[in-house]
């Protein structure tokens, strides 16, 4: 049944503990706090206090309390640093100390902690329309990757370390643009282009003290304006074909080289071994010609019968026809070999000799024999006069 329904006795209290009922209101708020604080004091060992006396904690109790918040103001001051981070301590916004990686503890409300990444490669980039020496407006790209090496410098010795070196590529960049050509710039200079800009970023950041380190510049992109781009397009592809064509140039020439070498080196042989052979040709000739010699003294007749013979085998020797004079008669024999060979099988085919050179074989067989017969007549007549003479 509830409090206020009707047929209940006067004297049932409502919610707030109040006799009666609906003629009073809730209870007054202080007086709820001073309830609370009796009890509160009795159970840390105080006294209660009378209902118009004010209550308070006692000292066990304020002791405790203390306890607790010192121990949750100790374990509030337990941080971590990663392996790849350093902690900048703070105390009272003064720096005190880089915390290495590991579990770390410091005094809360009094030092603070700022981790830095001091492993993560970090990179920022530059680009915009420049100058270059010749007076020409390139459009340019640079990308920058860097790491942070000194924690403490990277935080405290600019203001923005991330900002100062941006603004030192930009720098660095357009001074180096503007002491190259347009060329350069956008075809073969490159790489001479992002070694300087290296090399002039590291003498700009260099008094700073960024706690930085850059580890590599890229030339990402060059290019000329639009109005002009289509005419150094053309440039550009005029500058690769000369290229191409030097390379194949190249390529040829160290293809045809050690060709060329060869056939000298070849030629040489064999003019070596030509040389070598008809050296011993014509000695051997002359060892022939000595030994001969000696045989024609002694029978000039017989010798030069045979020396004919063997001319005559050697010019006919290779001929597939053979022409026969007989002798004492004016009717030459002829015998075709090479078509009794063809008629046995054999494909050997010889040209057949002309007039002129069968003339020249009946001269020389017409002076043979006169010679020969002339060397009679001498014999004869030498043996006459010797037994004239005797």
């Amino acid at each position: 049944m509830a409090w206020n329904e009707p047929g209940n006795n006067g004297n049932d209290k409502d919610p707030w503990n109040n006799k009666g009922g609906r003629d009073q209101g809730p209870p007054d708020l202080d007086e709820v706090f001073r309830k609370f604080s009796n009890k509160l004091g009795g159970l840390f060992g105080g006294k209660k206090s009378g209902n118009n006396s004010g209550g308070g904690l006692g000292g066990a109790g304020i002791s405790f309390i203390l306890i607790i918040a010192a121990i949750v103001w100790a374990l509030s001051g337990i941080y971590t640093v990663k392996e790849a981070e350093r902690g900048v301590v703070l105390q009272f916004g003064k720096y005190d100390r880089i915390a290495e990686p590991g579990l770390r503890w410091k005094m809360t409300f009094i030092e603070t902690v700022i981790p830095v990444d001091i492993e993560a490669v970090r990179s920022l980039s530059a680009s915009g329309f420049m100058l270059t020496e010749d007076e020409n407006v390139v459009s340019v790209e640079f990308e920058v990757q860097y790491r942070v090496i000194d924690p403490y410098l990277y935080k405290f010795s600019v203001t923005n370390a991330d900002n100062s070196l941006e603004e030192a590529l930009d720098s660095a960049l357009r001074y180096v643009v503007g002491h190259a050509k347009m060329d350069q710039v956008l075809t073969n200079g490159r790489e001479v282009v992002r070694q300087n800009t290296w090399d002039e970023l590291n003498k700009i950041i260099e008094p700073y003290n960024l706690g930085l380190i850059v580890t590599d510049v890229n030339f990402k992109d060059s290019r000329p304006p639009t109005e002009v781009k289509d005419a150094f397009d053309d440039a550009i592809a005029a500058q690769e074909d000369e290229e191409r064509f030097i390379r194949e140039a190249e390529a040829y020439a160290r293809e045809i080289e050690p060709r060329a070498r060869g056939q000298v080196t070849r030629m040489t042989q064999e003019a070596e071994g030509y040389q070598e052979r008809i050296t011993l040709e014509a000695q051997g000739e002359v060892a022939r010609f000595e030994k001969l010699l000696p045989e024609y003294q002694a029978a000039k007749e017989v010798t030069r019968e045979r020396l004919y013979i063997d001319a005559m085998e050697e010019v006919l020797g290779s001929s597939s026809k053979v022409i026969v004079d007989v002798k004492g008669g004016n009717n030459m024999m002829y015998l075709p070999l090479d078509k009794i060979m063809e008629k046995q099988g054999t494909a050997t085919r010889v040209a057949l000799p002309s007039s002129s050179d069968i003339q020249d074989l009946r001269n020389k067989v017409n002076t043979s024999r006169n010679s020969t017969v002339n060397s009679g007549n001498d014999r004869f007549n030498s043996d006459r006069f010797n037994n004239n003479g005797r």
